[in-house]
């Protein structure tokens, strides 16, 4: 299954892609908005950003990790690369201007939910948790953080925001420069 998003409302139609050939061109209502608008099947010309969001987890392991974000009723599994400094998490809005946008539907998620600070400290890859703040909170292993908490988090870290989970995968090993 696909799922295309509308230009207009951000919202997202899903359709069986295997009913389809190569270059055939489709068009959608918007079950939202019913704004008309077409697609052709074929390869993709996502944005870097997009593009990133959805590749395998296990080519960010070498950098500086990633977030899982856990598929729920609201959302389709992401892989969100962490960079070094501040990873902004989100829920994306067009125009939204954090740089680790979450593609759901989750109004408990503010459009600037929660920070993670990537630090390469002699070597050692630290990562740093903050609520932003939000107005449903930030919760690490099921303890909502206070909005002075700056807590360290490992590998495998279980973060609930709103009603989406997301899962720590640090760098597979600590990058030295």
């Amino acid at each position: 299954m696909k799922r295309v998003r509308c230009p207009k409302c951000d919202n997202y139609t899903v359709f069986d892609e295997t009913k389809y050939e190569q270059g055939q061109s489709l068009v959608f209502v918007c079950q939202h908005c019913k704004k008309e608008f077409g697609i052709r099947i074929g390869k993709s010309a996502m944005t870097g950003i997009h593009q990133e969001r959805h590749l395998d987890e296990r080519e960010f392991d070498k950098n500086y990790g990633s977030i899982i974000v856990v598929e729920n009723a609201f959302a389709f599994k992401q892989v969100i690369p962490l960079e070094l400094g501040i990873n902004e998490f989100g829920r994306y809005i067009k125009g939204t201007r954090i740089n680790k946008p979450i593609d759901t539907r989750d109004p408990s998620i503010d459009t600037f939910h929660c920070t993670i600070t990537v630090e390469n400290v002699k070597g050692k890859i630290k990562y740093i948790l903050r609520d932003a703040p939000s107005d449903t909170g930030t919760f690490y292993m099921n303890t909502i953080l206070r909005n002075s908490d700056r807590i360290e988090i490992q590998d495998g870290a279980i973060i609930t925001i709103g009603a989406t989970t997301l899962i720590l995968r640090s760098a597979a090993e600590d990058n030295e420069e």
